[in-house]
Parts: C-alpha cells; structure tokens; sequence
C-alpha cells in the first residue's frame, strides 16, 4: 500500500503516470462512446450507462414524505440526463429508518412520489431529449444496527454482536439480537413497499443489501444462530426469501436490483468477502459471486456494488476521499488504490453473472476523469453501468455535459466529505462546495447543533 494523497492531477498523463507507479489496474480511455450507448435492464431501456447512486439527502418529513429539498434533488438528476436514477433508501417500516427525516412510502404520501416521477420524467424529456426516459429504481431498505427513527439516540435492531461495532451505537453483549420471529414477518413489508412503488410508476425496486445496514449485516452473521446465521444458506435466506416474494407480488416487466456489500473489510467472523480465517479482512470474492449468481437466479435483473461501511472507522473503503469525516483516521493506501479495489470487486460480480447489468462504484474521486475510467471500464466488461455518488451531489449535470465529451472541472466533487459530515450530524445532507447557497448553511447549522449535544 501506498501513503495518502489528495488528488492532485492536472493532466490524463499525469493520472496514467501515477496510476503505473502504483501498479492500480485503472484502465483509461479518451473514447466516451461507450457511456452514450443504451444499457437493457429486464424489459426497460437506460438511454445511457450512467446512474445516479442512492443519494439520500435526509430531509423528508416526519412521516417520510419528500419535501421541496427532496424534489429539488431529483429534479436536478433528472434534468442532469443519467440513463438511471437509483432512488434512495425508503425504509419498509417506521423503526427501520436511519433517521427521523427518512423517505418512507406510505398508501397515503404515495401521490407526492407519482407526482415527483412524472415531473422528473417531464424535465428529464426537457432537457435531454423527447427520447430521453430514465429508469427509476427505489432503494427499499431497514436500517438494522443503525436505526434510528427518532431524535438523536440509536435504537438498534441488530442480527449479531460484533465487538468492534458494538460500541459505536452503545450497546453490549446484553443487548438482545433481533429475533428470528421478527426476519420472518419482514419480506411482507418489503413486498407492500414494492408494490406502492409500482403503482406510483418506479420501473423497479431495490432490495438494500449493504453497508451493514439490516440485510447485509445478516450475510455476515456467522456467530448467529438459528435459521439466519452459521451457514451462507442460512446468512443468505432472508434476502433471498424477500426477493422470492417480491418477485411474485409484483408485475414481470417490474425490475428487481439488489445493491450489494462485496467486501465488508471487517475482520472474520464478523466480516462478508473476507477469507474465512479468524481476524482475517482480507477480500475474498467466492462468497459474493456465489450469492450473485444465486440473486440472478431468483430473478434480479440489476446488481449494484459496494463495499465497506461508512459508519466504521474506514469510510474510504466505500467513498475514498481526499479529507475524511471528523474524526476518521488517515487511510493507509493512496485514494487510486481505493479506487482499483472498487473496480476489481464490480468486475469480479459483472464476470459472474453475466448478461446481467452491474452498477460500479468508486469513480467520483477521479473528479473530471470519471468518464475516462468509466468508458474504459464498459468496454472491458467490467460493469453495465458507470455509478455516480458524491458526484451527482456536486455537479448533478455530469451525465449530459459527458455526453457531449466535456466535464467542468469547477463542478467536479472534490471529496471533501462535507455531504457525509452532514449526515452524521444529523442534518440535511448536500454539496457545501459546489451548492453552498443551499448547503452551506445547512452544514453550519448541522455542526452547532452536533458540537451542542
């Protein structure tokens, strides 16, 4: 591993120079074509390989509804021109929330997010073209071990003890794990969720399988026991059950994506894609590419990687960056390798399965090189969709302005971890750089309020 450095590029050379020091394999193109090409997605059709990630901006209202924040937001990735919008988390039930301004859909706010679709679908056609029709895909999730539905005091709702994660959302072993009853009455929330998605026009749904939130805490629940831990049929049974019961709640042509922890980089046996070896966090892909291929085989017709978990002491595993959070330790890699570990973890499940779009991660860190690396990586096979993050924050018009072969660098992320500070103060979360008139303020009050708690 290399020292941490910020980004500091001027030229494509001087990337590639730095890039064959390292010995990253991040391959670079000036060719954009490839991200301009329509991607097949179940019986839809993105009209380009680029998607915006799930942003969540945590400022919905107390019963989950979006607000003129929300419908901000969206609208700028909509008129943006990305061939797919990855909505974000939606929690299934009131307690599996994050956080008290988290997006929840309900039979009675189920109007406000047909409306806010349709208008960005409008604005989309405005902007991009009359052709230009994004697909939507709704983040369906449960926060598990960071619930937090109400004010500021974790409530958490937790597959197994983890000694390293305990005390960060302050429980002990005493703390009682979720019980098994309780995993088994959660795919019929997950199928109503789906359900109102489809009625308020979401192509499909994505069933959150990262993180470390509920779902991807259970892949790694090796110390649990009972039906839900042990074996990886075990760990893998809700997910796979939930995504059986949506799949025959909801229309055929309905998508069904699953955004997915490849590599927990948390130690065994509290650790998914790792070797199995005690305190080993070493990546292993042989359990991800099985449950991959598993997902496809029970009818999942888009994939989205990620890793790590941004609440632990290495949020660059998920989002490398040039300044971490309060408090975050400086990594010991250089950002690019960050970077190539993301690509690698994208390419091994996009080799897996196939035909079967995979959404990579990892790019915004690249700033205006992003389409360079991510045209690079469509024509090598190594994903179906480029995946834009803190990016889509900053300079939501990417998409569009690659398209037409240019970026401004003055737009671009500069990984500045703000957007994420943010949340972790417990605020409404955006760009404090490039949308300052908006965030800055909000970033302002969010710190005062922390430092005052």
């Amino acid at each position: 591993m290399a020292q941490h450095e910020q980004f500091n590029f001027t030229s494509l050379n001087e990337l590639r120079e730095k890039i064959a020091k390292l010995g990253c394999n991040i391959e670079l193109t000036e060719d954009f074509s490839a991200l301009a090409g329509t991607v097949s997605v179940g019986t839809k059709t993105a009209p380009n390989a680029m998607a915006i990630l799930p942003m969540e901006g945590c400022d919905c209202t107390a019963d989950g509804s979006p607000t003129q924040l929300t419908e901000r937001r969206y609208l700028r990735f909509a008129a943006g021109g990305a061939g797919l919008l990855w909505w974000e988390a939606c929690a299934v039930l009131p307690e599996a929330r994050a956080n008290p301004r988290h997006m929840v859909l309900t039979e009675q706010n189920a109007e406000l997010l047909t409306k806010l679709i349709k208008k960005c679908n409008v604005v989309a056609a405005e902007k991009n073209g009359e052709s230009h029709k994004p697909v939507h895909i709704l983040q369906l999730t449960h926060a598990g071990r960071y619930s937090r539905p109400e004010g500021h005091k974790m409530t958490p709702i937790i597959s197994h003890h983890d000694p390293m994660l305990d005390p960060r959302v302050g429980i002990d072993e005493s703390y009682q794990p979720v019980s098994d009853s309780y995993l088994e009455s959660l795919p019929e929330y997950y199928v109503k969720a789906a359900q109102l998605a489809q009625e308020c026009g979401f192509d499909g749904v994505d069933i959150k399988a990262c993180h470390r939130y509920l779902l991807s805490e259970l892949l790694a629940a090796h110390s649990r026991p009972g039906k839900y831990g042990g074996s990886f049929e075990n760990r893998t049974r809700l997910l796979l059950d939930i995504i059986r019961e949506v799949k025959k709640a909801v229309s055929d042509d309905f998508i069904i994506a699953v955004r997915l922890n490849t590599y927990d980089a948390h130690p065994y046996p509290y650790g998914f894609g790792v070797k199995p070896e005690d305190g080993n966090m070493e990546y292993d892909s042989s359990e991800p590419v099985h449950l991959s291929k598993l997902l496809v085989e029970n009818g999942v017709q888009l994939i989205c990687t990620s890793a790590g978990n941004p609440y632990y002491t290495r949020p660059n595993i998920s989002r490398p960056f040039d300044t971490g959070v309060l408090g975050t330790p400086v990594p010991n890699e250089h950002p690019l390798e960050g970077v190539a570990r993301l690509f690698k973890m994208t390419r091994d499940i996009q080799q897996a399965v196939g035909a079967v779009s995979v959404i990579g991660s990892g790019y915004s860190w690249l700033r205006e090189f992003v389409p360079n690396a991510g045209a690079a990586n469509l024509e090598n096979g190594s994903c179906g969709f480029v995946g834009l993050g803190r990016l889509s924050f900053a300079y939501p018009d990417a998409p569009r302005d690659i398209s037409m072969g240019t970026m401004d660098v003055s737009k671009v992320c500069i990984a500045c971890s703000k957007c994420t500070q943010i949340m972790r103060d417990h605020g409404r979360t955006g760009c404090v750089i490039r949308d300052k008139e908006v965030y800055a303020p909000l970033f302002k009050e969010a710190r005062e309020d922390a430092l005052l708690r």
